[in-house]
């Protein structure tokens, strides 16, 4: 037990590794930016302040959203799809498999759940003890339940899903532009310092790996981007590109594709203002996404308005209640 316990220690303090390898190379292209480049070797004072102005504005932004990547906490689910005390008694104390499944699917009825288990079946974590709303799935290394779960990021040592996917993408996308910037405006000294133009120094080491690092890190981060977006797009996740999500009808990819503009409101909001700024602005509650085929919705009035559905503030079941489901549908359990 202390074994496992000290691994796992080991495991978390390793796991930092990433973030702090880009944390030192942003730190120090911070100070290869500003002191070697912009202080030691400028001479032009307006181009030095248009520099530093811009530059302090990308890095201010690319901190940020970086910062929220990292320690935005991944969204789990909620308590109307955890197993209560008493149901979760009920489960325990019953042996017979096929009762274990039918108290299950009693829960079930209560909740918008409309993807399965490749089998078919509901999807079941039996660490968690929660029936799966759509899109989650579970961590093994956060060791949690993730509400619309793309990844886990090593770069970010965090899951990035439902809470903090936008501010994912400011990430990338801000990462690019101080790439960019770096590299457009390091260029010319890149020259002058590769063709002897400048004196040698310590200023001509830093702007030449300047260069070099800024476009390696633009490179990767394009295709990163890009994929992405592409992503943002057809209104998928990481995990549901490589596996379709699974309906009563089938798998299919595009399940949740409601349309582009729809597509960037749930992840960005409606408020067009906030999209480049790594504030909270997603749609929903990360339990329920609409389909792009709502004729399964419209079996069930309560489903048919996303807004219907919500948590209550004294966590009562009151307004949870849907229209029975197949009692045929069996669960799966699932780590």
């Amino acid at each position: 037990m202390a074994l496992s316990r000290g691994l796992r220690c080991c495991q978390r303090v390793f796991s930092w590794i990433p973030v702090l390898i880009i944390t030192s190379v942003v730190l120090w292209s911070y100070y290869a930016y500003v002191f070697e480049l912009c202080l030691f070797t400028l001479t032009n004072a307006l181009e030095k302040v248009a520099y530093l102005l811009v530059f302090h504005v990308c890095f201010v932004m690319f901190s940020w959203t970086y910062w929220k990547s990292i320690f935005t906490p991944p969204a789990s689910p909620c308590k109307k799809f955890q197993l209560s005390y008493s149901d979760k008694q009920r489960y325990e104390m019953e042996e017979r498999p096929d009762a274990q499944k039918q108290i299950l699917v009693e829960i079930a009825k209560k909740l918008p759940i409309f993807s399965r288990a490749q089998s078919g079946a509901i999807r079941f974590c039996d660490r968690c003890q929660v029936l799966k709303p759509d899109r989650c799935h579970h961590c093994s290394v956060c060791e949690t339940c993730v509400l619309k779960m793309d990844h886990h990021c090593p770069w970010v040592n965090n899951c990035v899903g439902f809470s903090n996917y936008k501010f994912f993408l400011l990430f990338l996308s801000y990462s690019m532009l101080y790439c960019v910037f770096i590299a457009a405006t390091v260029f010319q000294y890149f020259l002058k310092f590769w063709e002897g133009d400048l004196p040698n120094g310590p200023a001509k080491f830093h702007v030449l790996f300047l260069m070099f690092v800024a476009l390696m890190f633009f490179v990767s981060l394009m295709f990163l981007f890009g994929y992405h977006c592409w992503l943002v797009a057809k209104n998928r996740s990481t995990l549901e590109a490589f596996s379709a999500p699974v309906f009563v009808s089938g798998p299919d990819r595009n399940g949740f594709n409601v349309g582009i503009l729809r597509n960037l409101q749930q992840v960005f909001g409606e408020d067009r203002r906030l999209w480049f700024i790594p504030v909270f602005t997603s749609q929903g509650n990360g339990h329920y996404f609409p389909l792009k085929n709502r004729s399964s919705e419209s079996h069930n009035p309560l489903l048919a308005n996303e807004d219907m559905w919500e948590e209550s503030d004294d966590g009562s079941e009151e307004g949870s209640l849907v229209e029975d489901q197949d009692p045929s549908v069996t669960i799966e359990m699932e780590e």
